[in-house]
Order: C-alpha cells, then sequence, then structure tokens
C-alpha cells in the first residue's frame, strides 16, 4: 500500500461518500494498492477516538464503493496492520468483490464520441486531443461514473452543442460533492436535488451563451477598450444578457414541482457568451440581480465611501429590460443565484494538476485578481500562483459567489454553501459580502508543456 495525497482521494472517491459521513468519522490517512485498484482511507470515530480502515473498489460501473473494512482498534497502526490482509482478499477475488449487485448499464463515458467527428464541440475536441488539457480529462474521468444522466442527453449535449452549459453543470456536481451533498436523481427537472447533514435544496443550472445572428452567424461581444465602454458593457449590456435565462428559468416555475416544494431553490448562471467573457462579466450580476449600482469615491480623509443607487431598466440597442430580478413576480421563489467566475475548464485543468492527474509535462500557471481585504481600497489585489508549486491550493467551492434574494420565501442558509462568498442587499440598498479570506474574481491560465 502507497500514501497518496487526501485531493487525489477526493477525485476519485468522494462521489461514494454519504451524509453524515463526515460528522461520524475523520478522515485521517488515504492509502491505495495495486494500481488504485483498492483504495484505503483510515477513519477515526469522532465520539469514541477509535481507528479503521474502509477499503473501496471500482464496481462494475467504474465507481469507486465500499467493499470493506477492518475493525476499530485504539490506534491508527493497528488498523493499517489489518488493512493488507483484506486487500489481499480483495485483489486475488477481484471481480467478484468489486461487484454491488445494483450496477445498471455501462459505465458513463463523456469521451469516446457518439456522434461523427465533424459534429464535435471545437473546446469538447480540443482537451480530447491536445496534452495541455490532460489533468481535466483524467479527473473528470472518475467523476464521469458517478454522474447520472437524468435527461439522456448529456453526453452528447457535452461532446456537441452544449459543451459549456454541460461543464457548467458538472462543475456544480463537483462543488456539491465537496461539500458532502449526494443526489437525488428520481426527478430530471430541476438539475440537482442535493441532501447532506446540513439540509438540503435545488439547484437549476443556466448558461449566457453567445449571441448569434439569423443566419446562425456569431455576434461580437462589444469593444472592452475604454473605462465607459467596460461600465456599459456592466451596467446595461451584461445585464440584458444575464436577464434572458434567469427571466426564462423563473417562468419554468420549479417550485412548484413535489421534489423542490417547500425547499430553497437556487438559480446558478455563468456567463460563456464570448470568451474568457466571465472575468468581466461578474460586476454585472449583482447588479441585475438587486437593481442597484454602487458608485464610489473618497471623502476628505481619502476613506472610501460607496453609495447605491436604485435603477429601473437596463436598455441596450433597441433591447429594454427590467432591472432587479429578485423583485420580479415570481422570484421570491428563488432563494439565491449563484455564479463562479473561476469555474470553467481551467478550474478542471488546474484541480487536476492538484490531484496528479495527466501529463506531469503539463505547467500550469493562474494570474487573475482577487478580493482586497482593506476595506478601504477600491481595487482588487492581482496575483500570479504556479500551479505545479506544492504549495498551491484549490477548491471546488474556491471563487463562488451567493446572492441571496431578500424576498425569499425559503433562505437559503449561508453555511449550506460552505466557502464560497455570500452577499446580501441592506435595506439601505448597501451591499453586504461575507468573503473567505481567500475569493479570486476572475482568473487565466497558462498552460506550457515541457519538453
Amino acid at each position: 500500500m502507497k500514501d497518496i495525497k487526501q485531493v487525489r482521494f477526493e477525485a476519485l472517491a468522494a462521489y461514494c461518500r454519504q451524509p453524515g459521513a463526515l460528522i461520524a468519522a475523520e478522515e485521517v490517512r488515504w492509502l491505495e494498492a495495486y494500481d488504485e485498484e483498492v483504495l484505503v482511507v483510515v477513519i477515526r470515530d469522532i465520539t469514541d477516538g477509535d481507528y479503521s480502515a474502509m477499503l473501496l473498489a471500482r464496481d462494475l460501473k467504474e465507481r469507486y464503493r465500499w467493499v470493506e473494512m477492518t475493525k476499530f482498534f485504539e490506534t491508527m497502526g493497528e488498523a493499517l496492520a489489518m488493512a493488507p490482509a483484506l486487500v489481499e482478499k480483495i485483489h486475488n477475488d477481484f471481480g467478484r468483490q468489486r461487484a454491488q449487485g445494483d450496477e445498471k448499464g455501462k459505465p458513463v463515458d463523456f469521451f469516446t464520441p457518439i456522434v461523427a467527428e465533424a459534429k464535435l464541440n471545437r473546446d469538447f475536441a480540443t482537451i480530447r486531443s491536445l496534452e495541455g488539457y490532460s489533468p481535466a480529462v483524467e479527473l473528470m474521468k472518475p467523476m464521469m461514473r458517478w454522474y447520472e444522466d437524468a435527461d439522456g442527453n448529456f453526453v452528447e449535449q457535452f461532446q456537441t452543442t452544449g459543451f459549456d452549459s454541460r461543464l457548467w453543470e458538472l462543475y456544480l456536481f463537483a462543488a456539491l460533492v465537496e461539500s458532502g451533498y449526494i443526489f437525488d436523481k428520481t426527478f430530471a427537472m430541476p438539475d440537482f436535488c442535493a441532501r447532506s447533514a446540513f439540509g438540503e435544496f435545488c439547484i437549476e443550472a443556466t448558461t449566457v451563451n453567445p449571441s448569434r445572428t439569423p443566419a446562425g452567424e456569431l455576434v461580437p461581444p462589444p469593444p472592452l477598450d475604454t473605462n465607459e465602454q467596460i461600465q456599459e458593457f456592466q451596467r446595461q449590456y451584461m445585464p440584458i444578457r444575464y436577464a434572458g435565462p434567469l427571466t426564462a428559468k423563473l417562468g419554468k416555475k420549479y417550485w412548484e414541482k413535489e421534489n423542490v416544494k417547500d425547499r430553497p431553490l437556487v438559480f446558478a448562471i455563468q456567463d460563456f457568451h464570448a470568451p474568457n467573457s466571465m472575468v468581466m462579466s461578474r460586476t454585472a450580476l449583482p447588479i441585475y440581480l438587486y437593481g442597484r449600482v454602487w458608485d464610489w469615491h473618497k471623502d476628505a480623509e481619502d476613506k472610501l465611501v460607496i453609495t447605491p443607487t436604485k435603477i429601473a431598466t437596463h436598455v441596450w440597442g433597441p433591447k429594454t429590460v427590467a432591472s432587479g430580478f429578485f423583485a420580479l413576480p415570481g422570484a421570491e421563489n428563488i432563494s439565491a443565484v449563484i455564479s463562479n467566475a473561476s469555474a470553467t475548464i481551467s478550474k478542471f485543468n488546474r484541480m487536476g494538476v492538484l490531484a496528479g492527474f495527466g501529463s506531469n509535462r503539463v505547467q500550469l500557471v493562474r494570474e487573475g485578481t482577487a478580493a482586497n481585504r482593506d476595506p478601504n481600497s477600491e481595487l482588487p489585489t492581482t496575483f500570479i500562483h504556479n500551479v505545479n508549486s506544492p504549495d498551491y491550493s484549490e477548491t471546488w467551492m474556491e471563487g463562488m459567489d451567493v446572492y441571496h434574494n431578500p424576498n425569499a420565501a425559503y433562505p437559503l442558509r449561508p453555511e449550506m454553501l460552505p466557502g464560497a462568498a455570500h452577499h446580501w442587499l441592506r435595506g439601505d440598498g448597501q451591499l453586504v459580502s461575507r468573503v473567505p479570506e481567500w475569493q479570486p474574481f476572475g482568473s487565466v491560465t497558462l498552460i506550457s508543456v515541457k519538453e
């Protein structure tokens, strides 16, 4: 048996963890045997303080599942000493020992094309073929085994017209698993009905997609060369772009479904309308949701002063939409809207490198902006991080913003999305935020492959 990092164990097997597992027991060591044919996790019972080694193996659908465990012992060493015999037992009869008896169908496979090469999404074809994205691809493989395709078309859309939206759903899946959730996939809608030891809620995912002409040609985004253009983009153009998918989802009335009633319902939106557009559009989302803009100036003592102003509409060319999504009829049924400008294929690549997946020749450098801990600063901090450094760390939840609805019929408790930044609108129009110590706003990840 060989030790492995916790982040690798999580990437391989966190999907089988049940709610409450981390309340009853603490995981303290992670190991593998026979090239990860068998995983071993040592747990410590929180009540009694004794130890056991649990063994996991891939079932017939290639999902790591519980297969065996030792008795509980007073020390970790005693528990580990009993594990090799169980590993050999599983290895020597692997075909029978791995079977759980409840596997149906073939293992889920995102990457074997099920359509003609000409129909493959360009981004899908790129990550599948380039060595620089091998960490992301290899990371997704254990994840995909657990992703239940409730509506029956996930793989086809992931490979073709819906790559971005399906990637966003995969990100949400990973972030929720990281936070201890499991899923009820009895119903195809909404996308996630999630349950953990801390409660349950539902998420419906949506995206801002590229605009096209009636002839199908892409419409380029507006220029962002001046401060005035950036302000118009964030206060007019992007709120209108956010309004389309959010109001469309609002019209579906998911809260009337039996599996959603009396639970918080959250909309999760990501901007994919142009390459790396989410870095610039992050500011626009709370403007549209709350119907406010926030201007700033420095007073006579050089202190930062934020002035909120209520707005009624957003206008771009011939289009006008009402501002304030949370004030729309029916929006009281939406507990919050979440987003994460960092949740792109680059995040999967970074998390893959952290967990030791893919080619060891891949080098990643992440550059971006993050929350400034100085309350008197109007500017974010900038950073450059070497993802391959032993000191680099990242979580799936990192970078998530949760905008809470002040009118919600079923408010979302912030502890249900730990590690995210949470935002609330005060009665005076100010936005109050509870932000983690490290909160990136947006970034780009530079890829190189060593010779």
